[in-house]
């Protein structure tokens, strides 16, 4: 396709390629309970969605009285893997979309993720995408700052060989939505009906310019995109 309008796709993982949310912030509102902050899992989910567990360890300490530490957050990871692990699935159409688009682009797809590396390949693996994204891996935990700033985003076009400009980046959230602007890349927001995603308004007012409801449209809505109005 010599006419697809961008030179890559760079994906966040957490709710765009995989259903990780609710398993995530089930074992965070679990843990959460333990140091005495009851929580459903979808107030957790409206906290934390977006966010990463260390960023928020202040606000975790004003509500527990304790100070959130490297053996704590440990301990949260793995109960949150071995969590994955059992129960992860991928977004619907996900795998389907991130196979076009590769073949599309000869391989200049990434995955820019605010988690941690280790979560990223175990939910890659699981969605069956792994090798899809070899060498294309970028986590916010290796870069100065973290999503909502630009810095992973730069890094995943920098790996690419790619101008950010020439960049879809794909979010579900207005923090990842504005990481991906910040870094001077196209946004296109992911908003399902489920909970865990940032609604259409809130993207849009981040900076996505379109907003989309199936990632199996996902590639045709790449391809159709020619600057026009939301």
């Amino acid at each position: 396709m010599a006419d697809f309008p961008f030179d890559a796709v760079l994906f966040d993982c957490d709710g765009v390629l995989v259903d990780s949310e609710p398993i995530t912030n089930r074992v965070l509102t679990d843990m959460l309970g333990e140091l005495g902050w009851q929580l459903s899992v979808e107030e957790t989910m409206r906290i934390f969605v977006g966010k990463t567990v260390k960023d928020e360890a202040a606000l975790i300490e004003a509500r527990t009285g304790f100070a959130i530490t490297t053996d704590w957050l440990m301990q949260f990871r793995e109960r949150r893997n071995a969590a994955l692990d059992n129960e992860l699935v991928a977004i619907p159409g996900a795998a389907s979309a991130v196979r076009s688009l590769h073949a599309v682009l000869n391989g200049r797809i990434a995955v820019a993720s605010g988690a941690d590396r280790l979560k990223v390949e175990l939910q890659l693996t699981k969605a069956g995408i792994l090798d899809c994204f070899a060498g294309h891996i970028f986590s916010g935990h290796e870069t100065t700052r973290n999503k909502p700033f630009p810095d992973v985003y730069l890094a995943a076009a920098a790996g690419l060989g790619v101008d950010p400009k020439r960049c879809a980046v794909v979010e579900d959230t207005v923090t990842g939505a504005t990481a991906g602007v910040a870094a001077g890349a196209t946004v296109f927001g992911y908003c399902p009906k489920e909970l865990g995603h940032s609604s259409a308004t809130a993207l849009h007012g981040a900076g996505a310019v379109h907003v989309f409801r199936d990632m199996a449209e996902l590639p045709a809505v790449l391809a159709a995109w020619r600057g026009d109005s939301r």
